[in-house]
């Protein structure tokens, strides 16, 4: 699985007070990315804002000067010249809906971190992608980064950053990779192996052809794939007691109006042969896409639609 990690520029700010703090934050650096490829099972790209090797580590001491510098060791220099770089952003991703992506967001919202502009970190999410960081300051020691996201079409929010300055934070992306590694499998191959994949949710064969038809590239299989994961985890977790929508995010019922004045079509034939309204639904982007879905018991969801969002009720 091909994966791209995005360098957080704002931990390369500040150059390090001398050549051996400098020496560590690098030797710091190629061991997390090396986790990362371990982790990933493949060999990372490290997409940038600028010239990668032209980042400054300490007073007239840049990345290619440590290149070259005997004192530190030949593999970790090795291994930091077989690193894929790619710079700028849209030019370090392959994938044509995701440079789409990038795009289309680039006026519309705003990343900033602790009140300052974080491109990269922006790019991280937009992406999902992980972040790393040099650990040049003690804020980047942590697993997740906390982000402001300013929209001009929705209200501001806070959202996490997968992000690494050092090894030990991967320990808490296990699942996150896992994730990742899934994202290889096409619609056709989540319909095949949702006995496996999906042990806890329950697919209505409406469901069969609008899964079948997300192929590897369609804009919105990654979505999908992160929405079912999630609503699998919830219903793993979930052993007794009301469904809580809390637990998921962007997770809400159909208005009364609009199950009144649309009932057929948010009534789809489950498994065991009833025909059930289904009212919940969680949201997804970068379209208005929406998996309906019916917690009918604990440990048990059906999934009754994956689409774009079934008619509503407009209020004025």
């Amino acid at each position: 699985m091909a994966l791209n990690i995005v360098l957080n520029e704002l931990s390369a700010e500040t150059p390090a007070p001398n050549i051996s703090i400098a020496r560590l934050w690098m030797s710091n650096l190629m061991q997390t990315v090396r986790s990362i490829n371990a982790a990933a099972k493949s060999r990372a790209t490290l997409i940038t804002q600028y010239d990668f090797h032209l980042t400054l580590l300490a007073s007239d001491y840049t990345l290619r000067r440590w290149l070259n510098d005997i004192e530190v060791d030949k593999e970790e220099r090795r291994f930091i010249r077989s690193l894929i770089t790619k710079a700028p952003f849209s030019k370090g991703v392959p994938d044509s809906d995701e440079v789409q992506l990038l795009e289309n967001n680039r006026g519309s919202c705003e990343f900033r971190y602790q009140d300052k502009p974080a491109i990269g970190l922006g790019v991280a999410y937009l992406l999902d992608i992980i972040s790393v960081s040099l650990l040049s300051e003690i804020c980047w020691d942590c697993s997740y980064l906390d982000l402001d996201v300013i929209s001009i079409d929705e209200d501001d929010k806070k959202i996490k950053i997968v992000h690494a300055s050092r090894k030990e934070h991967l320990q808490d992306h296990v699942d996150w990779f896992k994730n990742r590694i899934h994202s290889s499998i096409d619609g056709q191959a989540l319909w095949d192996q949702k006995d496996d994949l999906f042990p806890n949710l329950h697919f209505c064969s409406s469901v069969k052809n609008q899964l079948q038809s997300l192929s590897i590239g369609n804009l919105m299989l990654s979505p999908v794939k992160k929405r079912l994961f999630e609503l699998q985890k919830y219903s793993e977790s979930w052993t007794e007691g009301n469904f809580d929508a809390k637990k998921l995010s962007k997770t809400t019922p159909e208005s009364e109006a609009t199950l009144q004045k649309y009932s057929q079509e948010h009534t789809f034939t489950c498994p065991d042969g009833e025909n059930r309204i289904f009212s919940w639904h969680v949201r997804l982007t970068p379209l208005a896409w929406r998996i309906y879905f019916y917690p009918e018991q604990p440990r048990k969801i059906l999934i009754g639609y994956i689409g774009e969002h079934l008619p509503t009720v407009k209020f004025n």
